[in-house]
């Protein structure tokens, strides 16, 4: 375990000389930021702000706040990060004024860091001392490849393959295990009218997760700057792949998270979904007349034998700069992120899957899923948690990323190019981007 966060720091290392002069919303612009403020107790009782969109994430709250009477936690809750939320934290950093704890995922991290957003909680022992607890990827997105770390994972989303194990069955179609032999099982599954699955022309992370399964490292950085790329071989080995898909009229193209998504589902229409665990309530509630039919198993691999995962989302709990009570603050987001009573309600509220190794064990995750048939299923989704590479590394522009990919993705999908010219195209875009904001980029 810790060989690979040795090798993840040595490929992501962003050191403060990077950093220097990348703000670009003003201000300090130091990017790694002062020394890490103090972590000792406050004199008396405290009351920290914490913002978060959890479902539910109230009801947990409240279970430390009445164990916890000298730390007490104010939460807010609010649009998705992207939807509204990290903007109010910039806003809210530049102003003084940000709470003490905030959600931000992975991905959103090094955009909070060139930013000087986030306080380094590795003054704080209890922190430090948690590192061993988490699946080792996980701990690497939170520290960035730094000597800080900058929030305390939370919940991870590894990659597993929803099927419809009845059309397989009937059709006497095996389970592929490799993406070879999805691209065969999807032939004859268009042969029967059907597609096995849905190209998202928006869900750029998904997509992501397929790369970060075969090995790709879309960003890095040392001290003379930052490193984009998008289009290494890996990524183009994925784009070619799923390019074959849609020339050949294999997969299904419909816009992801509509009503139309939900029937092609629902009706059989399409019969998988290669999705994070948290897809396991977004099948159930959005194809309910499919009920008992699904099953899980673990992503198809690039490489025959082979055991890689890919990750779809995740977040940590940061603490926001300018919060005067590290202390408190990171007691609280240890106790949400590592308890086994918040993690199993924060799993009964939300379904978040926990980011560390105890967490995968938990009791809540142990039961067979009627939906599912019955089956054991975050036991595939235990093992993926071990299975995704520690190296991939995100960017400090990802929302603007996201979206230049995507526009060349809508393209691809109406035959206007295709998606390696997608992602070509997207890390040109992005070391513009980078340039605006005074991050350096190297050549």
């Amino acid at each position: 375990m810790q060989h690979s966060k040795k090798k993840a720091a040595a490929v992501i290392a962003i050191s403060a000389l990077a950093l220097a002069g990348c703000s670009a919303g003003g201000g300090d612009s130091t990017g790694g930021g002062d020394a890490a403020a103090s972590c000792t107790p406050a004199d008396g009782d405290v009351t920290l702000e914490f913002t978060s969109w959890i479902p539910g994430i109230e009801d947990v709250v409240k279970i430390w706040n009445d164990a916890n009477p000298d730390i007490q936690v104010d939460v807010q809750t609010g649009p998705n990060g992207n939807g509204g939320t990290y903007q109010n934290f910039f806003n809210q950093i530049k102003a003084g004024d940000a709470p003490d704890l905030g959600q931000i995922e992975y991905d959103a991290l090094p955009n909070f860091l060139v930013q000087d957003g986030l306080e380094d909680l590795s003054a704080c022992e209890d922190v430090v001392a948690a590192e061993d607890q988490f699946v080792d990827w996980a701990w690497g997105q939170v520290t960035l490849g730094t000597d800080g770390v900058y929030g305390v994972p939370q919940d991870t989303g590894p990659m597993a393959l929803f099927y419809r194990a009845d059309l397989f069955e009937q059709n006497g179609i095996a389970i592929p295990t490799t993406w070879d032999e999805y691209r065969e099982a999807a032939v004859k599954i268009r042969d029967l009218g059907g597609y096995i699955t849905n190209f998202s022309q928006s869900d750029i992370n998904q997509f992501a997760g397929f790369a970060w399964q075969d090995g790709a490292q879309w960003f890095s950085s040392d001290d003379e700057g930052w490193t984009v790329t998008l289009a290494d071989d890996a990524t183009t080995t994925v784009a070619d792949f799923w390019q074959s898909m849609l020339d050949d009229d294999l997969v299904a193209t419909v816009p992801a998270w509509t009503d139309e998504w939900n029937n092609a589902y629902n009706s059989g229409e399409v019969w998988t979904w290669n999705s994070a665990v948290w897809g396991a309530n977004s099948i159930s509630s959005g194809a309910p007349d499919t009920a008992g039919s699904w099953a899980v198993a673990p992503l198809p691999q690039w490489k025959a034998g082979g055991s890689a995962a890919g990750n779809w989302g995740g977040s940590s709990t940061a603490v926001l700069k300018g919060s005067e009570h590290l202390y408190e603050a990171t007691k609280f987001a240890l106790w949400l992120n590592t308890s086994d009573e918040a993690l199993t309600a924060l799993a009964e509220a939300a379904n978040l899957y926990p980011a560390t190794t105890a967490g995968l064990a938990l009791p809540v995750f142990s039961e067979g899923v009627e939906f599912y048939g019955g089956q054991k299923i975050y036991d595939v989704f235990a093992d993926a948690a071990t299975q995704v590479s520690p190296d991939f590394a995100w960017g400090p522009t990802m929302t603007q990323t996201y979206a230049d990919v995507s526009d060349g993705f809508k393209a691809a999908v109406s035959g206007s190019g295709t998606l390696l010219d997608a992602i070509e195209k997207g890390q040109t875009a992005t070391v513009d981007a980078l340039k605006a904001a005074s991050i350096p980029v190297k050549e």
